[in-house]
């Protein structure tokens, strides 16, 4: 039994300071902030679904799947009609490149908008309480 004073302040070190609860309300986002930050969780979703879109035109294209779809496509309206000529490499990716434009757009002016209306909301209602504690 080794009752040393190592042995005690070891014991001591090893138990938990009691928790500290802090309560903050947040009551202003800062416009400017909400705006860079919109806009560049909406460029991350433009990259993603451009690169996505590509990725998927490129497995479908080597998998056969969209030559089965131009043959069935020619079978059904006529043979001179091609469906390749109207979904290929080129209108794909400028229509996911426009599609990923009008994402950062309206993201961006998600963004704005949400903090405007946040910050009037506020005004009216006092905004969020929130619980922090140390642990």
């Amino acid at each position: 039994m080794s009752n040393t004073v190592a042995d005690r302040l070891a014991k001591k070190s090893r138990k938990k300071a009691p928790a500290k609860q802090v309560r903050l309300k947040l009551v202003f986002v800062d416009f400017w902030s909400a705006v860079k930050f919109s806009f560049f969780v909406s460029l991350c979703l433009a990259i993603v679904g451009v690169v996505a879109t590509v990725l998927l035109y490129v497995v479908l294209l080597s998998t056969q799947v969209l030559a089965q779809l131009d043959e069935l496509f020619m079978d059904i309206v006529s043979a001179e009609q091609s469906l390749m000529a109207l979904i290929g490499f080129p209108q794909v990716l400028g229509f996911s490149i426009v599609i990923g434009i009008l994402t950062i757009i309206v993201g961006t002016a998600l963004g704005a908008i949400s903090a405007l209306i946040y910050n009037l909301l506020v005004r009216v209602l006092g905004g969020f309480q929130l619980g922090f504690t140390s642990s």
